[in-house]
């Protein structure tokens, strides 16, 4: 009995940890187009609430080229988070036309501080911690993907 118990636990506690319940993520390329170059980017396409909500929640790490574009429904005022989120991130707010307006650099992990775009965004991309001064990336850069032409 005591083995049927332990077995039905660590079940119901798979099905209940953080990774059960992931989202999955399309992909896509993005290029950032800065006065140090075209810089290109793989990243995790985050259209619906469900993965807003779970974002790079979990992760321990995020490749140097990568990131994940959260694409807003609507064109407003948005604000970030790091909550359950391991690794430090950049945050690059950009408008409806693909102009970078906001940026906010190493956000803590796991910190629930509001991060705000300040500016009306249409997306927002989260790269690791970092990128943004290693790449010289600016505000007024241009970012180009699909969503913005």
């Amino acid at each position: 009995m005591r083995v049927i118990f332990t077995a039905l636990l660590l079940v119901v506690m798979a099905f209940l940890s953080p990774a059960a319940a992931q989202e999955k993520f399309e992909t896509e390329t993005l290029s950032i187009e800065s006065g140090s170059g075209t810089l290109a980017f793989t990243v995790e396409m985050a259209r619906t609430k469900s993965q807003h909500a779970q974002g790079l929640m979990y992760r321990r790490s995020l490749a140097a080229n990568a990131g994940m574009l959260f694409v807003y429904g609507k064109v407003g005022r948005h604000a970030m988070w790091m909550k359950n989120t391991f690794i430090p991130l950049d945050m690059v707010f950009i408008d409806a036309s693909g102009s970078i307006v906001t940026i906010y650099e190493r956000a803590v992990p796991q910190s629930t501080n509001s991060i705000p775009s300040r500016r009306r965004v249409k997306a927002t991309l989260e790269l690791r911690g970092g990128t943004v001064s290693r790449l010289g990336i600016k505000v007024g850069d241009r970012v180009r993907h699909r969503i913005f032409e």
